[in-house]
């Protein structure tokens, strides 16, 4: 049997008017089509979980968010999952009233097939890390290390992440004087073969 936590009764209570009645109502199709999920808090916002982390609901000051922590499995697996997610946390994106809803039967055949991906202990697939643009180096900045050889050949072989922070720092400066200070002392400190936190680095 399931289980209903005390609460996600007062989140819901605390929510704002317009929001707790989609809440109960998510609350509600989910013990309805899944009735062994258990109820608990994390990150502040209540969550469903059934044999492992399930789906998840909350309320914001303009919208509630529902989702699933399989969701994008479930866009290829179930007809009528929503894929309006992309601007708000979870599958079913903003959802200010409960017409924005799918129906209770598709809601609930959506939270079936959800629970027969965690039946059956299909992983989560795993989020690819963002990579970060290429580094562009100012040409000022590297003409100031061409004129210190030794900086510029420590620059040089330098990983990319040591690169990244001496250049960052630099070109966030928010004057011009503040720049150029601190590209005075990047050159030394890259000459001398240190990276831009050298001062913090466990020795």
């Amino acid at each position: 049997m399931g289980t209903k936590d005390p609460r996600v009764d007062a989140y819901i209570e605390k929510a704002q008017p317009f929001a707790q009645p989609i809440l109960r109502h998510l609350r509600k199709v989910v013990h309805t089509a899944c009735p062994d999920v258990q109820e608990t808090m994390k990150w502040s916002f209540p969550h469903f979980d059934y044999k492992g982390t399930f789906c998840a609901m909350a309320g914001f000051k303009q919208h509630c968010t529902f989702g699933f922590w399989k969701g994008s499995l479930l866009l290829d697996s179930v007809k009528g999952m929503p894929t309006g997610g992309e601007k708000a946390m979870g599958q079913f994106g903003r959802i200010t009233s409960l017409a924005e809803l799918p129906n209770d039967k598709t809601l609930a055949k959506i939270i079936q097939t959800a629970a027969e991906l965690n039946d059956k202990g299909v992983s989560a697939p795993r989020r690819k890390p963002k990579q970060k643009p290429p580094l562009k180096v100012p040409p000022y900045f590297t003409a100031a290390l061409k004129k210190n050889k030794k900086a510029f050949a420590a620059f040089e072989a330098f990983p990319p992440s040591h690169r990244r922070e001496y250049v960052m720092w630099v070109i966030e400066a928010k004057t011009e004087e503040t720049r150029d200070k601190r590209l005075a002392t990047a050159v030394e400190w890259i000459a001398e073969g240190k990276g831009r936190n050298w001062k913090h680095e466990k020795k």
